[in-house]
Order: structure tokens, then sequence, then C-alpha cells
């Protein structure tokens, strides 16, 4: 059954009843207004003026109770059921400059990358057709919900599509990607999305901040960044934070690149207190008080791009560091909020 989105004040979305509303206007070419396609920012809020629509997860934090008893939904956790007619409104900023799919991609390789991290690798029919720094959705074998998971590699014509992923308590995808999956499952690959993609046209040198599993999408835009020729000339700074120095795998990264060994600054930070005697050289606190001293006062903050990926305490911290502290313009940064 074919249901008819009339958007008020704008076009009619057609498409299969059942289907995620949001997923439908990006791949129809509509600039619905999104970050985490996960149920968290509340980025694709939109009003229900008419018709029904079935709520996928009805506690997403992205909406608050006082905004869906005003009848607002959120677009990543809404199913079509028929005609509807919707408030939102659309944004050209938003419209895909790749377009998604959703196929079966199967388990071909994991590597462990720290004791609670490791980088997944996924086997795709079709190439790997996505910016870096862009994320796609996994449909995991007994999981409800899909999971949004930044890709670590670069797109190629094989279909290879890589994710960094860490492991967290009560994380029941994370759970199945470290123990549930054997090379060779299969699982449901939907993607590109994302708007923190390199920018190679920006005239700036670049700025990575990560943390944790964060560290994926910057993997994909360092390892882009230093094969641009636009960005020859550009220097490339990574700075990353974990607990403790088990935490941190940024050397492992950089020796398997030569290229990220010669090019990519990288800045390694531990939140924990450990001893001041403790064996540990980089810098320590956490990764936004660490960026706020190396910026200091002989840096201006708003010579660089900046991209940066993490927890959303660190992405917070990160954006009111940059923009309210340092008047960065908003423009020059880049992120996409997950839970």
């Amino acid at each position: 059954m074919i249901a008819q989105i009339h958007i008020e004040g704008g076009p009619t979305l057609r498409c299969e009843s059942g289907s995620n509303l949001l997923r439908a206007a990006l791949c129809e070419g509509l600039g619905f207004p999104y970050e985490c396609n996960s149920g968290g920012c509340g980025n694709c809020q939109f009003e229900l003026l008419e018709g029904e629509m079935t709520d996928l997860w009805e506690a997403a934090p992205g909406l608050p109770p006082r905004a869906r008893a005003a009848g607002r939904r959120l677009g990543c956790q809404t199913q079509v059921v028929g005609d509807c007619r919707i408030r939102v409104r659309l944004k050209p900023e938003f419209v895909a400059v790749k377009a998604a799919a959703l196929r079966t991609a199967r388990l071909i390789e994991r590597k462990a990358l720290t004791h609670d991290m490791a980088e997944y690798s996924f086997m795709r029919e079709g190439a790997a057709d996505f910016l870096p720094g862009q994320y796609a959705m996994l449909r995991l074998p007994g999981v409800t919900g899909d999971r949004a998971y930044s890709m670590s590699n670069l797109p190629n014509p094989e279909g290879r599509w890589s994710f960094i992923v860490k492991r967290t308590p009560n994380g029941h995808g994370s759970a199945v990607l470290a123990e549930g999956l054997r090379e060779g499952d299969q699982v449901g690959l939907d993607g590109p999305y994302g708007l923190a993609y390199l920018r190679p046209e920006a005239p700036r040198d670049l700025i990575c901040i990560g943390g944790g599993s964060g560290l994926s999408p910057l993997k994909s835009i360092i390892t882009a960044a230093v094969r641009h020729p636009a960005l020859a000339t550009r220097r490339i700074h990574l700075f990353y934070g974990g607990r403790t120095p088990a935490d941190i795998c940024t050397d492992q990264i950089l020796d398997e690149d030569v290229a990220l060994r010669e090019r990519v600054e990288v800045v390694p930070a531990i939140s924990d207190g450990l001893p001041s005697n403790a064996p540990w050289a980089g810098e320590r606190g956490f990764i936004h008080e660490v960026l706020q001293r190396w910026l200091g006062a002989a840096r201006d903050a708003r010579e660089y791009e900046y991209y940066f990926c993490g927890p959303p305490p660190m992405t917070d911290a990160v954006q009111r560091l940059l923009m309210l502290e340092r008047r960065v313009p908003a423009t020059q940064l880049h992120f996409d909020r997950f839970l």
C-alpha cells in the first residue's frame, strides 16, 4: 500500500506503508532535519496534523513529554501507516548527499583494538559509497531497533563497511556484535546517513576530537584527509581521550597507515586520576579540557575546522567550549549527536 504524506506548504511524500518516515523522506531527496537517526537528539521533530502513525519508541529521549502531548513526533521513530498531513520545516542542508539503501551485509572480520573495543568489517553488495565521517544503521539479530554506527574506513568499490564499536554496559547492540555474531553471519545495513563528513574545501587546518568509539568516524576522516590533494598542506590534529591508558589505541591506528603516522599530530589523554608517578606520558583530564589548554591564549580557535564524536557529555562540552567560549562559527563544527 502506498501512503501519501502531505507536508504543509511543501511537497507530498509517497512511500510504502510501514516505512520509516525520516528515511523515506531522505531517500526521496527531501531535506527533513535530523542528526542521530536513533531517537536521541530530537532534531527530526515534526507535528502530526491529520492521520495516524506508529511510534517505534515512545520513550525516546529526544522528544520531551510536553512536545509529545502537543502532537509532535520524531521522524526517525515513526512508522507510516497511511495517508497523513504533517508540519515540518524542510531545509536544503539536510538533503542527502549520498543515497541510502538497506541491504544485507555479512561479517567478515572482527579486530580487537582495546579490552572493550573492536573494529567490525562487513561486506555488502555494491560499492561502499559514503563520505568519510558518515554513519549507517545496523539491524542486528535479536536487537529491537536499529543501531547507528559510524564508518571507520574509506569509501571503496568492494563494498566493505567497517565500524569501531565499544562494548557498553547493558548495551544490547554492542553485546551482539562482540559475542553474538560469527564471521559469515548476516545483518541489515542501512546507509549512509549523517552530516559530520569531511569538508576538503574548507580553508583551515583540521582538529578532530573523540572519545571511546567516537574514534570511528575520525579514523575515516583523517585517513581521507591525508590523501586528499586539497588538504596536502593542512595540519591535522587528533585529540583522543579515554579513562585509562588501556583505553587508548591511537598508536595502533597510526601504525597501520604510514600516511597517518607522517601527517597526523595526536594528543592522547586519560581522565582517571592516576598517581602522578604512574607510567603515562600523555595529557591528563577530559579531552575538552585538554583541547582548551592546547588552544590557550595564543591560538585563535576560529582558524580550525572541527570534527568531533563521542559520548553526549563530551560532545556537549566541546560544543560549549568552541561556540560559547571561543566564538567559533557553527559552520566550522561538524558532529552527529548520538545516545
